[in-house]
């Protein structure tokens, strides 16, 4: 097996295999396009072949929405920033720029974007087609970022789009799930740089769900992973600070960063993949080895972390004001049905948003994310999370595990049908067809 430029594994037979392990093609046709010009005439060829397109990222979705069994366009040659507008306070940068080469270019010009998730590899067209979004009270996603997109459309023209151009495409391309076209650019809002203070704690889970309302009011931003079989949480609080910057220091660091939450968290759930029955243990312990800290640092290195120990994810989003009765829901699921769940469930929240089908569309929204070690059975434990979080009208996230159809996804999107009308004068014939977008957004 070769590693390719773009982070996932490839055989000599030209198989494809995402992050998590979990889902692998056979694209007829790959490319990696120097230029937009390049990449549109790669689909136009493709059209005229008869093939399916679908542009692939690093692979960290969970789903088969990059999968293909036609032509995969890489884009690790479509990378760097184009254009920095500081009257307008806007970036545009290529579509395969990775998220972490990004942050740390606009560190270097004194900006940031305002919000950001928690694993930085991705593409920034790949996160922003899937939904990747951090936590909020006023800001979580990338997508509701954008101030403007360029897209190569099924006839192989570039079509640029904003608030004020092609504003219906905008609406929805945002998060577009490769059903509308191939991004090609993307233009963010940005801010000056500034601080960040965070501060984890560890806290009862019957602590963080009482006082949860009011945790999520007095902070920017607020999470909280909850370690099943336990009744505890770490949770992280990250606001503004005036500074002074008080960064981590290297060996505390690298002591709870890289040995603890990944080096020592590896070797638990390789016990725990052998031997089912040491989770619960495993857990009480795992659950109090973090302790409190509290550090000041530039956004990215505050909202970001090095995810080096792989898993499968799935993760839902419900009603902000359905938070507290579902994870309830969850816990006692996971009680009673004798599984060992050797992974912490992540909370985070998200504003409403106007994005056609952003997961926090048109609602103030609370994320759950249950995870399984990489190689573990995760059948049993996914499907019946998803039946606690579907009874709460959840909402999946597009990159991660589900078994939601249009027809559900109908339901609890009220934009649903705005998007695929959308699609069909866009892509009438298909032509960013795959298995994954005809079971999510009908044929």
């Amino acid at each position: 097996m070769s590693s390719t430029a773009n982070g996932k594994t490839s055989g000599a037979n030209g198989t494809w295999r995402n992050w998590g392990g979990n889902i692998a093609a056979r694209p007829a046709r790959q490319v990696a396009p120097a230029s937009v010009g390049e990449l549109a005439a790669a689909v136009r060829r493709a059209r005229e072949d008869g093939l399916a397109v679908k542009a692939v990222g690093t692979g960290h979705s969970f789903t088969s929405i990059a999968a293909t069994d036609g032509l995969s366009i890489r884009p690790q040659l479509l990378t760097g920033i184009r254009t920095i507008d500081r009257d307008a306070m806007t970036v545009t940068v290529e579509a395969g720029t990775p998220l972490k080469r990004l942050n740390a270019a606009l560190a270097r010009e004194g900006l940031s974007l305002t919000n950001m998730g928690d694993i930085m590899e991705q593409t920034v067209s790949g996160a922003t087609s899937t939904g990747t979004h951090g936590t909020g009270h006023d800001s979580a996603s990338l997508a509701a970022q954008i101030k403007g997109l360029e897209l190569v459309t099924a006839d192989g023209s570039v079509l640029t789009c904003s608030a004020t151009e092609h504003p219906e495409v905008f609406a929805a391309a945002r998060l577009g799930l490769g059903a509308l076209g191939i991004v090609t650019a993307i233009t963010f809002a940005v801010e000056p740089l500034f601080l960040l203070t965070a501060r984890e704690e560890p806290m009862s889970l019957d602590r963080v769900l009482a006082e949860f309302d009011q945790l999520w009011a007095e902070n920017e931003h607020f999470e909280f992973y909850w370690f099943p079989h336990t009744g505890n949480t770490n949770t992280k609080r990250n606001n503004r600070s005036a500074g002074p910057e008080r960064p981590l220091g290297q060996l505390s660091g690298w002591f709870e960063d890289e040995f603890l939450s990944n080096g020592l968290f590896q070797v638990t759930q390789w016990v725990g993949r052998a031997a089912p029955a040491s989770i619960p243990g495993i857990a009480k312990v795992s659950s109090r080895v973090l302790s409190a800290r509290t550090y000041t640092d530039i956004p990215y290195k505050v909202f970001t972390s090095p995810r080096r120990v792989r898993f499968v994810e799935m993760e839902y989003a419900v009603p902000r004001a359905a938070l507290v009765e579902t994870l309830r829901e969850l816990k006692a699921m996971v009680e009673r049905s004798g599984l060992r769940v050797s992974f912490p469930v992540e909370v985070r929240t998200a504003p409403a948003d106007d994005i056609t089908l952003s997961t926090a569309s048109g609602r103030d929204s609370a994320y759950i994310a249950v995870h399984m070690y990489r190689g573990t059975p995760y059948q049993s434990y996914f499907t019946a999370a998803e039946r606690v979080f579907t009874a709460h009208e959840g909402r999946p996230h597009w990159g991660k595990v589900h078994t939601r159809d249009a027809e559900y996804l109908a339901r609890v999107y009220p934009r649903f049908a705005e998007f695929t009308a959308l699609r069909d004068r866009l892509d009438p014939e298909r032509l960013f067809r795959n298995d994954y977008l005809r079971r999510v957004l009908g044929s």
